[in-house]
This record gives structure tokens, sequence and C-alpha cells, in this order.
């Protein structure tokens, strides 16, 4: 048994061919979806990258594993405790590599820097062979392709392998070289992106709006600098130029990616082994161009972040389906184990879809829960046509409390109906309590790491940011937001003791003094 595990950072489902785009972006990438199982309601249960691949090869939810952010105690993994044998739970069975090593005997190869981008080393668990491109996830596809391609030439015809292989030109800031071009420059943007929506989205605040699309790290704050290093990625988006900017630099990606991907297929066909080959294309995150009025950032748990692809190419399994069930990532642990006829684990978080490559049968959750904590903190239940977003710390971008998004009639997001539907936010809280008490009771420490992150400054891409926000905003005739943001973040400055405290102090003084 061969398999070839393509995880395409940042690749979001709604840019790519198979799942309807109207733009030639992903055509290696279609011709396998139409010989598999297209799974269309596939999520991350946590985002964005640490704690995406961390659920996934570890079989658990973030509120389980513990790694839930990018930084703070919550970017790391929780650790086993006194039940600790002398070899972890990661090498006997307990990650996905591993599991595959033991029950299907297969050699288990990993092409990927990022262990090293968020020092995630507990990634590496199980990998027998592990060749690091060493960008940190920076990377263009000219670099990762020669790596692989040449593992091919040397290895594909043999047995029982598993390969796992790390695209990144889809993330943020897009990177396909200048000769590339830029083969969507007469494609019609996406009908969705209006001047009239562009115009709601210069109202709103945070990090990855239209006003601020960077980062900067060193000094905390978000700008709207450009690089000549990355020439098809703006700095904001002031017009219907800039969003085609943005749009095709994004697309761009995606399909020089994917002309990489066509020369792996070539290569093992090559070899011949392509016939027999299973293939799956997914992602550990998508991308908001758009969503929420974000873009180019995976910052939030919502249908445009949490959303990803999944394309299955299993030989002798059903072909050219879809699957519409609702599944989690995660979900892969237990349907390989179904499928090899091997044990789930008890701590796995997921369960098996197996039956909807071998059937072609709707075996999905009735309900799934996601959760972001590294540039806001929030948890969403995705069910039925709802999407339902509750959140505890905005990242800045004055989000309400509580979103509810018809999926069906408003797919990109923009019209928060919690309003108009309390009785949809009462059925998801409900669904939000039934996920949150089950996942806690797996739990031996009793601690949720969302709150964790809250209680040590909040997420990590916010943490410290707001003072230098404040004067951008300020500075860019966008005052009337501070307010808010200062009302919700009373933690982001130094506090005076409260009236109340100082009187009882001065109470407890005069006691004192009396004695």
């Amino acid at each position: 048994m061969r398999i070839l595990f393509l995880d395409l950072d940042s690749t979001s489902p709604d840019h790519l061919g198979c799942y309807g785009y109207q733009r030639n972006t992903s055509p290696n990438i279609d011709r396998i979806a139409a010989e598999g199982v297209r799974f269309t309601n596939y999520y991350t249960s946590d985002a964005p990258c640490a704690p995406s691949r961390t659920a996934l090869m570890s079989g658990k939810f973030g509120i389980n594993n513990g790694l839930v952010g990018h930084g703070g105690t919550a970017g790391d993994m929780k650790p086993e405790g006194r039940e600790r044998e002398l070899m972890g739970k990661l090498t006997r069975g307990g990650s996905l590599p591993s599991y595959l090593n033991l029950v299907g005997n297969l050699n288990t190869v990993l092409i990927s820097p990022f262990p090293q981008r968020h020092s995630t080393f507990h990634f590496y668990a199980g990998f027998n062979e592990i060749m690091n491109t060493g960008g940190y996830g920076n990377e263009s596809a000219e670099e990762v392709t020669p790596t692989a391609l040449d593992w091919i030439e040397r290895n594909a015809s043999k047995d029982d392998w598993f390969l796992y292989i790390n695209y990144w030109d889809p993330h943020t800031p897009y990177r396909a070289p200048a000769e590339f071009g830029n083969p969507f420059e007469n494609d019609p943007l996406p009908e969705w992106l209006t001047e009239e929506v562009l115009e709601r989205h210069k109202k709103l605040a945070g990090s990855h709006s239209v006003h601020e699309l960077n980062i900067d790290y060193r000094e905390k704050t978000y700008t709207n600098s450009t690089s000549p290093v990355f020439p098809r990625y703006p700095g904001d988006i002031m017009n219907m130029d800039d969003m085609r900017r943005m749009i095709d630099g994004y697309d761009c990606g995606i399909r020089y990616m994917d002309e990489h991907l066509g020369r792996l297929f070539a290569a093992l066909e090559k070899q011949g082994v392509m016939e027999d080959l299973i293939i799956l294309i997914s992602a550990d995150h998508g991308e908001n161009m758009g969503q929420l009025g974000i873009y180019g950032e995976h910052a939030t748990a919502d249908q445009g972040t949490c959303r990803i692809p999944m394309i299955i190419r299993w030989p002798g399994m059903k072909q050219g389906i879809v699957d519409e069930g609702l599944h989690y990532h995660l979900d892969l642990l237990p349907t390989f184990a179904e499928m090899f006829g091997g044990p789930a684990a008890p701590e796995w978080s997921g369960s098996s879809y197996a039956q909807a490559l071998k059937e072609g049968t709707n075996c999905g959750h009735d309900y799934l829960v996601v959760s972001q904590c590294a540039h806001v903190a929030q948890r969403s239940v995705r069910f039925g046509d709802w999407i339902y977003i509750r959140t505890y710390h905005d990242g800045f971008h004055l989000f309400d409390e509580e979103m509810l998004f018809n999926l069906k009639e408003d797919p990109k997001e923009q019209n928060n109906v919690a309003a108009e539907y309390p009785q949809v936010c009462r059925e998801a809280v409900y669904y939000l309590n039934q996920w949150h008490d089950a996942a806690m009771r797996k739990n031996t420490d009793a601690v949720d790491p969302l709150w964790t992150v809250i209680k040590e400054g909040g997420p990590f891409h916010a943490r410290g940011y707001l003072k230098n926000y404040i004067e951008r905003l300020e500075e860019t005739g966008r005052g009337e937001l501070v307010p808010e943001l200062v009302r919700r973040h009373p933690n982001e400055f130094p506090q005076e003791p409260s009236a109340f405290y100082g009187e009882m102090m001065a109470r407890i003084s005069a006691k004192m003094m009396k004695k």
C-alpha cells in the first residue's frame, strides 16, 4: 500500500475548480477529485496552523491536547503527566504517522519545515524519514518539489509507504515568482466582491482588514506596508484594483502550486505507481478572502478559515462522488483505523468516515464545534445551514459576541442574523455546551486552554498590540472606533485601584492605626 498526503497550507476550497470556483486555479487537483471522493463540509477542529496540525496528528481536539494558540502555555501540547511511560503515547500509535507505521506497517516520510516554523516538534513523532526544506514555511513550490521528486525517484516503486508533503504557496504573502505571470488578469473577480462590499469593509477594524493587511511583529502593530519581495501582495485594499491584486495573488499561489503537483503526479506515473496510489489532498485551514471583512488571513473560527478541502482517491473505493456530511479533519485517524482493521484509541476525538469511501453513505456528525485562539478567541458551531460564532476575545475586530450566518443564503458571512433568530442561537449554544462538557470529561487537569490564552493576555497575534493600534486608528481618521476597543479590552491598559478597593484599604489602614 502506498499513500500520498498533500497538505496545502491555507488552501480554501472556495478557490478550487472542483469545488465550483469559476477560475481555472487547480486542474491537477481537479483531476484527482474526479477520481475519488470530494468532501464539501470538511473542517479543521482547531485553527490556524499549529493547532490544526496538532489536532490532526494527535486525533484530539485542542481543548484535549492543549495546543490551541501560537504562543504562551497554549502553544505547547499538554504533557501526559505521571502516567507517561518510557515511550509516550505519540510513539505508541498516538500520532497519525506512528499509527500507520505500527498498524499499517508503512514507512512514514515527511517533507516539511512545519515543526521548525512553530516549534511543534511533536509533529515529527512517528515519521521514519524527515526532510526539512529549510525555509520555515516561507518556501515556494520550486524549493519543495525537487526534494519530493528526488524521494519519488528513489523510493516510489517500493511497497508500503506514507509520504506527507507540505506546500506553502497559498499562504500569505503570495510568492509565486514574477516569471509565472498572472493567468487570471483577464478573469472577472468573484461576483460577490463588489464596490458596495468593499465600502462596508472599510468601516471595519482589526488585523487583515482592508486598511491593515500586514503585521509588524517587531513593532507590534498592524500596518499597510508593502514589500518589494512580495509584489503580488497589497498593503491595503482601497479600490477594486487593489482587490484584484489581492485575489489574483492568492489564486496565482494556488495555480503555481497546482502545476508543481502536476509534476509530482507525472513522476509517480513514470514510476508506475500512480494507478494504485492512495492520494489525499487537504489543508491545515482555509483563507478568509472577504469573509467577516478579513483578507489574506486565517484568523477566525468561521467558514472561511475552518472549512478545508478534502479529496481522497482510494483505488477500489468510491470514485467521482461528493460527500456532504459534516466531518472534522481529525476524523482521519479513526478512518484509517477502520480501513486498516486496527484499534481506535479511546482518547481520539473523531469518528470514522470509512463508509463514505467504501459505500458512499453519509456518516457525518450531527454538528461540529471549531475553535480559534491564535488571532481571536472564538468557538463556532456548524450545523444544518448555520454557523454560529461565539467570540470571547475579538482580536480588536469589534466582532459581536454572538454571530449567526445562514450559509445557504450567505456563504460569505456578510450578514449577522443572530438577533433575528434567537432560537437558532440557543440551539447552537446547547450544542456548544454539550460538546464542551464531553471534551472536558476527557481532561485530567480540568483546564480549558481557551481560557488559558485569555488569562495570559489574549490571542498571540493580538497580545500587546492595542496601544499601537489605537494610535494608528487615530492617525488614519478612524478614532471613532477607539472608545469601544478600550471599553472591551480594559486589561490592555494599566489600571488604577478602583474607588471601592481604595476606600476599603483606607478603612483597613484607619483600623490598624487605632490599634
